[in-house]
């Protein structure tokens, strides 16, 4: 992959209260997935996502963007199994927080998580829902080969949300080299 930049991801963790506050209580940050969270609720969040990533339930990777200030946290990116409608699907989605955007941190991440789940093999066909005005992220879904199969209403914790719906299957993914 072109561009590569050195970023490592961990697990969440129960110190990231911080990052996720950062993430998903800012307006700005949550503007795309409609609108902050209240930061009472962050602990629990953190909390849940830690366990389900420990059970290896879900992917809840905390991107540090320096190996060497691994208490330094870029964002995160996530690969979970859900059914929102009935129908089981696995779904990827990211966050980088301001002052790392626009490095490639994001592209990058994503595609060390694909190609985590090409080789674990247990995720199938991986969707993204982008909202449709999020050019950064629709992008990141272009670059890394996703295919745009359509537009979709999606549900949020602040109501319904106009996404791009993409797709990837990480079985066709290249090794990264």
């Amino acid at each position: 992959m072109e561009g590569r930049h050195l970023v490592l991801l961990r697990n969440v963790e129960l110190g990231d209260v911080g990052a996720y506050v950062r993430m998903r209580c800012d307006p700005v940050m949550m503007a795309e997935l409609g609108g902050p969270l209240s930061p009472d609720g962050i602990p629990a969040k953190v909390q849940r996502d830690a366990e389900a990533a420990a059970a290896d339930v879900s992917w809840i990777k905390m991107i540090v963007p320096d190996p060497d200030a691994p208490d330094v946290v870029a964002g995160s990116v996530v690969l979970w199994s859900h059914a929102p409608d009935g129908e089981q699907f696995s779904e990827i989605g990211w966050m980088v927080l301001p002052e790392f955007q626009g490095r490639g941190i994001a592209k990058r991440a994503t595609w060390m998580l694909l190609d985590l789940a090409r080789d674990d093999g247990r995720w199938g066909v991986v969707h993204a829902f982008p909202g449709v005005t999020n050019a950064p992220s629709n992008g990141i879904c272009r670059s890394l080969g996703f295919t745009l199969i359509g537009q979709r209403d999606i549900t949020s914790f602040h109501g319904i949300l106009q996404a791009n719906h993409w797709l990837i299957d990480p079985r066709n993914l290249r090794p990264a080299a």
